[in-house]
């Protein structure tokens, strides 16, 4: 069982001023899909939804600013039919 991080992270402030700097940072690595905001611990993060898992090779950063990362492989982003 993992234990829940109480520790105080960074403001959303903060997390919403890094996010522009991830995208390019991330993009560089491979296809993103989307940027966004999440949860950690007390604090906020960054959330990066990718296209697909990069190559072996490549180091994703955990931290961008000092603001924690979370990455994602969400797949390739498609437009939903009409109901």
């Amino acid at each position: 069982m993992r234990s829940k991080d109480t520790t105080a992270g960074p403001s959303l402030d903060q997390v919403r001023a890094a996010k522009r700097q991830a995208l390019g940072a991330f993009k560089r690595l491979g296809k993103v899909n989307g940027v966004g905001i999440t949860r950690v611990g007390e604090g906020y993060g960054l959330k990066i939804n990718l296209e697909e898992a990069p190559a072996k090779e490549v180091t994703l950063p955990d931290a961008i600013q000092g603001i924690p990362v979370r990455v994602e492989v969400v797949g390739p982003i498609k437009k939903r039919a009409a109901a």
